[in-house]
């Protein structure tokens, strides 16, 4: 294909992702009211069950409308995933052999619901997250969050913990591609498994050793179920040279 065709392909890609952006944005406008909702629950339960004031506050003009914005980008971000994940794939897929395309199939197939899975697992702490660090606030005092901030804070974990439950298919891929042999990602477990936990004690913000335990087991057992499906890879591979 000429490298004017490329040019043209890539603008259409391109044009198609931000269509889908647009449209996934605009369906979480109108979903904005039940989100922030559901972000603004766990601080309402502390209000009721302390009979205190801890609320979410916006402190300019324009808070309101920018968090709505913000939320709708976010959520139209993850709606229209396999869409423009689908138009990335259109774009790479005339340049590969008929086995990379099943690869890189079979791993988008595989990140998407793993993403999923982490930002679920990420939303279930959340709440618990959020009622152990209001709960630091002194008798007889009152608890405003700044919006931005309070936003901000619930993105990063969410999208802190699904990358983290991608990364063993970034793992299976390094291996499959022979960039990174499973014995490597066999030997450094160790260090796998002190890296997870610190990231969950970071990403958990909460003094609780049980929710950050919770949060690494599932991490961990991927990690190793990468490695067993490198294994599985690597020995079909050295059956194939004999």
């Amino acid at each position: 294909m000429p490298l004017r065709a490329h040019l043209a392909e890539l603008r259409n890609r391109i044009l198609l992702i931000l269509a889908g952006l647009v449209a996934g944005a605009v369906g979480g406008w109108f979903l904005f009211d039940p989100a922030f909702a559901a972000l603004q629950q766990p601080l309402l339960d502390v209000a009721g069950r302390d009979d205190a004031l801890v609320t979410v506050n916006f402190a300019g003009i324009a808070s309101a409308l920018d968090m709505r914005f913000r939320v709708a980008f976010f959520l139209g971000l993850i709606v229209s995933s396999p869409w423009w994940l689908y138009q990335v794939w259109a774009f790479i897929a005339p340049g590969l052999t008929g086995r990379e395309k099943r690869y890189t199939a079979g791993f988008l197939g595989a990140a998407i619901p793993l993403f999923a899975l982490g930002v679920g697992a990420a939303w279930f702490m959340f709440p618990q997250a959020v009622t152990i660090l209001t709960d630091f606030r002194p008798d007889g005092t009152a608890q405003l969050l700044d919006a931005q901030l309070y936003l901000n804070f619930a993105m990063r974990l969410l999208i802190a913990f699904g990358l983290a439950f991608v990364f063993p298919v970034v793992m299976v891929a390094l291996t499959w591609l022979g960039v990174v042999p499973w014995r490597v990602w066999l030997r450094g477990w160790r260090w796998a498994v002190l890296i997870i936990f610190i990231f969950t004690a970071i990403m958990t913000p909460t003094p609780d050793a049980v929710m950050m335990t919770l949060m690494a087991i599932p991490m961990i057992a991927l990690y190793f179920g990468a490695i067993g499906i490198g294994a599985l890879r690597g020995r079909g591979r050295s059956k194939e040279r004999e």
